[in-house]
């Protein structure tokens, strides 16, 4: 039975055809007309590949919401990239159809790996379509509807290992306290031997940030002061485990609401993450208002900054949001930054000057640099930490934490 027409802030779905019939088309249209959505319907004739990306209009990228029905028995093979494309390009908000007359156990699971949730077998039962779309309405309602959080979610990407991605994570995370007196959780979003605990001189054994999502069920304030460790200037603190061999079983889903639950707890959420793009942490790159790719002037970092940027802006809103740190930068690098923004396409966002030895020495002693350092590398983190923060009159005014006299 189809739901009564919403008022003039209905939901906005992009609904997408891909390589589907004409007269099946004509019927996924009528039954999506049906809905209480704001529509925006495109029909692609061919399927999508590496070589042969689609364009997409502000309309569809904007939507709210997504349906893409693929059909997958013409070219199973390129129906799959196809999937894994849109996955890519509307992660969060779509819901991929697989339409096939049959698949053996075997591809139904590559299906599913590529990023459908939904199925329909041929031929087309607009009862069954119906059913579908409805169930997705609810779903996708219930998700828009939440009040939108506080807390800034500010996510950090090394382009590869060694390029100083926990390192600034910890700084800012401690300038933030430290320095301008936010709330603060910095969170250790390894699979296993993080280093945001060892960094900081903390015991991580307990206070791990995968059983927390595991726990989201029963998320609440008292639960997470359970499992937050603060440092001496007042970070809360979520670690990685510390021991091989550990499995990651949270799900995004969970990593979504655990990260929802916490940007209400928090002035800021920042989260050190492996320099992967698996589903969790295309769900962490969905949630966070800023996405931080981290690397160094040097030609191997460059080289997978620019694979990771590629990734990234097949969608809109993750281009936005993403900004591109050079980490050790000198003036008398060989690679310069214009010969970097000219190789990723994208502005340097921030530039951090190089102070290894110090920061060496703060590696090996758990005491980060402070803000009165007054060196070119403190310099920088303060700026990158007043601007997030808000304009330095409003934060000079609350209150600072004693170990820091950067205010004074």
């Amino acid at each position: 039975m189809m739901r009564p027409k919403r008022a003039a802030d209905s939901l906005q779905v992009a609904m997408l055809t891909v390589n589907v019939e004409q007269e099946t088309v004509h019927q996924i249209r009528e039954a999506a007309a049906r809905m209480p959505w704001a529509l925006v319907q495109v029909d692609f004739e061919d399927y999508f590949s590496a070589a042969k990306h689609p364009h997409f209009t502000e309309r569809e990228i904007d939507a709210q919401a997504c349906v893409a029905v693929i059909d997958f028995d013409r070219e199973p093979e390129l129906a799959l990239e196809t999937a894994e494309f849109l996955r890519q390009s509307f992660y969060h908000k779509i819901a991929i159809v697989a339409f096939s007359s049959a698949m053996d156990p075997y591809f139904l699971l590559r299906v599913m790996r590529s990023g459908c949730s939904e199925f329909l077998s041929k031929p087309f039962d607009g009862n069954e379509f119906t059913d579908m779309i409805v169930r997705l309405d609810e779903r996708w309602s219930a998700i828009i509807e939440r009040p939108a959080n506080s807390g800034k979610v500010l996510s950090f990407f090394g382009a590869k290992g060694g390029v100083g991605t926990t390192t600034l994570a910890v700084h800012l995370a401690m300038y933030l306290v430290g320095a301008l007196g936010k709330k603060v959780l910095l969170i250790d979003n390894h699979s296993e031997l993080g280093h945001v605990s060892l960094y900081l001189g903390l015991d991580g054994n307990h206070h791990h940030f995968q059983e927390l999502v595991r726990n989201v069920n029963r998320l609440d304030e008292d639960l997470l002061r359970g499992f937050v460790a603060t440092h001496p200037s007042g970070l809360n603190v979520l670690s990685s485990p510390d021991i091989h061999g550990r499995v990651r079983t949270a799900d995004s889903e969970s990593v979504e609401r655990t990260l929802d639950f916490l940007s209400t707890q928090y002035d800021f959420v920042l989260l050190d993450c492996e320099a992967s793009f698996e589903d969790i942490n295309l769900a962490v790159i969905d949630l966070s208002n800023r996405v931080y790719l981290i690397a160094t002037p040097e030609i191997g970092a460059i080289r997978d900054l620019s694979r990771y940027v590629d990734g990234l802006i097949q969608n809109k809103k993750s281009t936005e949001k993403l900004q591109v740190l050079i980490n050790r930068y000198s003036s008398h690098e060989a690679v310069t930054i214009e010969q970097i923004e000219k190789a990723i396409r994208l502005p340097i966002a921030i530039k951090i000057p190089n102070n290894y030895s110090e920061l060496v020495r703060f590696i090996n002693t758990g005491e980060p640099v402070p803000p009165d350092r007054r060196s070119e590398f403190s310099l920088q983190l303060m700026k990158w930490a007043a601007a997030l923060a808000g304009p330095v009159e409003a934060i000079a005014q609350e209150p600072v934490k004693k170990r820091f006299s950067l205010w004074k």
